[in-house]
Protein backbone atom coordinates (compact mmCIF):
# COMPACT_ATOMS: atom_id res chain seq x y z
CA UNK A 1 0.00 0.00 0.00
CA UNK A 2 2.74 2.44 0.97
CA UNK A 3 4.64 1.76 -2.25
CA UNK A 4 1.54 2.54 -4.32
CA UNK A 5 0.49 5.77 -2.56
CA UNK A 6 4.07 7.06 -2.43
CA UNK A 7 4.83 6.02 -6.02
CA UNK A 8 2.29 5.78 -8.88
CA UNK A 9 -0.44 7.64 -7.01
CA UNK A 10 1.88 10.61 -6.47
CA UNK A 11 2.47 10.88 -10.21
CA UNK A 12 -1.25 10.55 -10.93
CA UNK A 13 -2.06 13.27 -8.37
CA UNK A 14 0.50 15.70 -9.76
CA UNK A 15 -0.65 14.94 -13.30
CA UNK A 16 -4.26 15.78 -12.45
CA UNK A 17 -3.07 18.84 -10.52
CA UNK A 18 -0.99 20.36 -13.33
CA UNK A 19 -3.23 19.39 -16.25
CA UNK A 20 -6.37 20.41 -14.37
CA UNK A 21 -4.98 23.84 -13.47
CA UNK A 22 -3.78 24.38 -17.03
CA UNK A 23 -7.28 23.64 -18.32
CA UNK A 24 -8.81 26.02 -15.74
CA UNK A 25 -6.45 28.84 -16.70
CA UNK A 26 -7.04 28.34 -20.43
CA UNK A 27 -10.81 28.21 -19.88
CA UNK A 28 -10.67 31.41 -17.80
CA UNK A 29 -8.71 33.30 -20.46
CA UNK A 30 -10.90 32.03 -23.30
CA UNK A 31 -13.99 33.07 -21.32
CA UNK A 32 -12.95 36.74 -21.32
CA UNK A 33 -14.73 39.05 -23.75
CA UNK A 34 -11.70 39.92 -25.88
CA UNK A 35 -13.78 41.81 -28.44
CA UNK A 36 -15.63 44.00 -25.97
CA UNK A 37 -12.62 44.66 -23.74
CA UNK A 38 -9.89 44.56 -26.37
CA UNK A 39 -8.47 47.91 -25.17
CA UNK A 40 -8.11 46.76 -21.56
CA UNK A 41 -6.83 43.28 -22.45
CA UNK A 42 -3.81 44.55 -24.32
CA UNK A 43 -0.29 45.71 -23.60
CA UNK A 44 -1.77 48.93 -22.21
CA UNK A 45 -3.48 46.95 -19.47
CA UNK A 46 -0.35 45.13 -18.26
CA UNK A 47 0.70 47.83 -15.73
CA UNK A 48 -2.76 47.72 -14.14
CA UNK A 49 -2.67 43.93 -13.99
CA UNK A 50 0.76 43.88 -12.37
CA UNK A 51 -0.21 46.60 -9.89
CA UNK A 52 -3.35 44.78 -8.83
CA UNK A 53 -1.54 41.47 -8.29
CA UNK A 54 1.34 43.00 -6.34
CA UNK A 55 -0.86 45.10 -4.06
CA UNK A 56 -3.09 42.13 -3.22
CA UNK A 57 -0.04 39.99 -2.42
CA UNK A 58 1.07 42.53 0.21
CA UNK A 59 -0.70 42.56 3.59
CA UNK A 60 -2.79 45.75 3.76
CA UNK A 61 -1.56 46.71 0.30
CA UNK A 62 -5.07 46.99 -1.14
CA UNK A 63 -8.14 48.77 0.19
CA UNK A 64 -9.88 45.42 0.52
CA UNK A 65 -7.21 44.19 2.93
CA UNK A 66 -7.24 47.47 4.87
CA UNK A 67 -10.99 47.28 5.39
CA UNK A 68 -10.72 43.83 7.05
CA UNK A 69 -7.56 43.84 9.19
CA UNK A 70 -8.23 40.70 11.25
CA UNK A 71 -9.30 38.72 8.21
CA UNK A 72 -6.20 39.97 6.39
CA UNK A 73 -3.87 38.78 9.15
CA UNK A 74 -5.61 35.42 9.45
CA UNK A 75 -5.68 34.88 5.69
CA UNK A 76 -1.99 35.66 5.18
CA UNK A 77 -0.95 33.47 8.11
CA UNK A 78 -3.10 30.64 6.71
CA UNK A 79 -1.66 30.84 3.20
CA UNK A 80 1.96 31.35 4.25
CA UNK A 81 1.79 28.29 6.49
CA UNK A 82 -0.15 26.29 3.89
CA UNK A 83 2.55 26.86 1.28
CA UNK A 84 5.63 27.17 3.46
CA UNK A 85 5.54 23.92 5.42
CA UNK A 86 5.05 21.49 2.49
CA UNK A 87 7.65 23.27 0.35
CA UNK A 88 10.39 23.74 2.94
CA UNK A 89 9.85 20.78 5.28
CA UNK A 90 13.07 18.78 5.59
CA UNK A 91 11.37 15.38 5.16
CA UNK A 92 9.65 16.52 1.97
CA UNK A 93 12.88 17.88 0.55
CA UNK A 94 14.69 14.62 1.26
CA UNK A 95 12.06 12.76 -0.75
CA UNK A 96 12.28 15.36 -3.50
CA UNK A 97 16.05 15.00 -3.64
CA UNK A 98 15.85 11.21 -3.73
CA UNK A 99 13.18 11.19 -6.45
CA UNK A 100 14.19 14.07 -8.74
CA UNK A 101 17.58 15.24 -7.51
CA UNK A 102 16.16 18.63 -6.51
CA UNK A 103 16.81 20.25 -3.14
CA UNK A 104 16.61 23.72 -1.58
CA UNK A 105 16.62 25.52 1.73
CA UNK A 106 14.66 23.70 4.45
CA UNK A 107 13.21 24.42 7.86
CA UNK A 108 13.82 22.22 10.89
CA UNK A 109 11.20 19.77 12.13
CA UNK A 110 10.71 21.79 15.32
CA UNK A 111 10.11 24.97 13.31
CA UNK A 112 7.64 23.15 11.08
CA UNK A 113 5.93 21.86 14.22
CA UNK A 114 5.36 25.39 15.53
CA UNK A 115 4.25 26.68 12.13
CA UNK A 116 1.74 23.82 11.97
CA UNK A 117 0.27 24.88 15.31
CA UNK A 118 0.01 28.47 14.05
CA UNK A 119 -1.72 27.11 10.94
CA UNK A 120 -4.28 25.34 13.13
CA UNK A 121 -5.01 28.64 14.91
CA UNK A 122 -5.56 30.33 11.53
CA UNK A 123 -7.93 27.55 10.45
CA UNK A 124 -9.93 27.88 13.68
CA UNK A 125 -10.09 31.66 13.16
CA UNK A 126 -11.44 31.24 9.62
CA UNK A 127 -14.05 28.73 10.82
CA UNK A 128 -15.18 30.99 13.68
CA UNK A 129 -15.37 33.94 11.28
CA UNK A 130 -17.73 32.00 9.04
CA UNK A 131 -19.91 31.22 12.05
CA UNK A 132 -20.06 34.60 13.82
CA UNK A 133 -19.86 37.06 10.91
CA UNK A 134 -23.45 37.33 9.59
CA UNK A 135 -22.37 38.49 6.12
CA UNK A 136 -19.99 35.56 5.69
CA UNK A 137 -22.34 33.08 7.37
CA UNK A 138 -25.02 33.93 4.83
CA UNK A 139 -22.75 32.79 2.00
CA UNK A 140 -21.24 29.79 3.79
CA UNK A 141 -22.27 26.22 3.03
CA UNK A 142 -20.97 22.82 4.03
CA UNK A 143 -18.85 22.95 0.89
CA UNK A 144 -16.74 25.77 2.38
CA UNK A 145 -16.03 23.77 5.52
CA UNK A 146 -15.15 20.76 3.37
CA UNK A 147 -12.59 22.83 1.46
CA UNK A 148 -10.99 23.97 4.74
CA UNK A 149 -10.95 20.35 5.94
CA UNK A 150 -9.20 19.19 2.76
CA UNK A 151 -6.56 21.91 3.22
CA UNK A 152 -6.08 21.12 6.92
CA UNK A 153 -6.05 17.31 6.67
CA UNK A 154 -2.41 16.97 5.46
CA UNK A 155 -1.29 19.16 8.37
CA UNK A 156 -3.31 17.24 10.96
CA UNK A 157 -2.09 13.86 9.74
CA UNK A 158 1.48 15.14 9.28
CA UNK A 159 1.48 16.44 12.86
CA UNK A 160 0.16 13.08 14.08
CA UNK A 161 2.80 11.20 12.08
CA UNK A 162 5.64 13.37 13.39
CA UNK A 163 4.52 12.85 16.99
CA UNK A 164 3.67 9.17 16.29
CA UNK A 165 0.20 9.35 17.82
CA UNK A 166 -0.80 6.23 15.86
CA UNK A 167 0.96 3.40 14.10
CA UNK A 168 3.55 5.37 12.15
CA UNK A 169 3.21 3.61 8.79
CA UNK A 170 -0.60 3.76 8.90
CA UNK A 171 -0.77 7.47 9.69
CA UNK A 172 1.99 8.15 7.14
CA UNK A 173 -0.08 6.48 4.42
CA UNK A 174 -3.11 8.53 5.49
CA UNK A 175 -0.98 11.68 5.44
CA UNK A 176 0.21 11.00 1.90
CA UNK A 177 -3.34 10.23 0.76
CA UNK A 178 -4.57 13.52 2.28
CA UNK A 179 -1.86 15.43 0.42
CA UNK A 180 -2.76 13.70 -2.83
CA UNK A 181 -6.45 14.36 -2.24
CA UNK A 182 -5.72 18.07 -1.90
CA UNK A 183 -3.66 18.08 -5.11
CA UNK A 184 -6.46 16.36 -7.01
CA UNK A 185 -9.13 18.61 -5.49
CA UNK A 186 -7.39 21.90 -6.34
CA UNK A 187 -8.37 22.11 -10.05
CA UNK A 188 -11.99 21.15 -9.34
CA UNK A 189 -12.79 23.26 -6.27
CA UNK A 190 -12.37 26.75 -4.82
CA UNK A 191 -8.81 25.72 -4.05
CA UNK A 192 -8.11 26.55 -7.70
CA UNK A 193 -7.79 30.19 -6.59
CA UNK A 194 -4.23 29.04 -5.90
CA UNK A 195 -3.70 30.00 -9.57
CA UNK A 196 -6.92 31.71 -10.65
CA UNK A 197 -6.24 34.49 -8.13
CA UNK A 198 -3.58 35.79 -10.51
CA UNK A 199 -5.97 35.56 -13.47
CA UNK A 200 -8.81 37.40 -11.74
CA UNK A 201 -6.58 40.09 -10.24
CA UNK A 202 -4.92 40.64 -13.62
CA UNK A 203 -8.35 40.94 -15.27
CA UNK A 204 -9.62 43.42 -12.66
CA UNK A 205 -6.35 45.35 -12.79
CA UNK A 206 -6.63 45.73 -16.55
CA UNK A 207 -10.29 46.73 -16.35
CA UNK A 208 -9.88 49.28 -13.58
CA UNK A 209 -6.54 50.56 -14.80
CA UNK A 210 -7.86 51.36 -18.28
CA UNK A 211 -11.57 52.07 -17.78
CA UNK A 212 -11.41 53.92 -14.45
CA UNK A 213 -7.98 55.46 -14.64
CA UNK A 214 -6.60 53.37 -11.80
CA UNK A 215 -3.16 53.27 -13.35
CA UNK A 216 -2.83 57.00 -12.80
CA UNK A 217 -3.65 56.92 -9.09
CA UNK A 218 -1.09 56.96 -6.29
CA UNK A 219 -2.48 53.86 -4.64
CA UNK A 220 -4.98 51.10 -5.19
CA UNK A 221 -8.52 51.36 -3.83
CA UNK A 222 -10.09 48.24 -5.34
Amino acid sequence: MYEFVSGPLVWISFGIFFIGLLVRVISYIKGLDWQKDRVAYSAAGIPGAAKSIVYWLIPFGSQGWKNNPFFTIGTFIFHICLLGVPIFLLAHNILLDESWGISWWTISDSTADWITLIFFVAVIFLVIRRIVNPNVRLLTTGYDYLILAIAAAPFITGYMAYHQWMDYKTILIIHILCGELMLIAIPFTKLSHFVLFFCSRAQLGMDYGIKRGGRYGRGICW
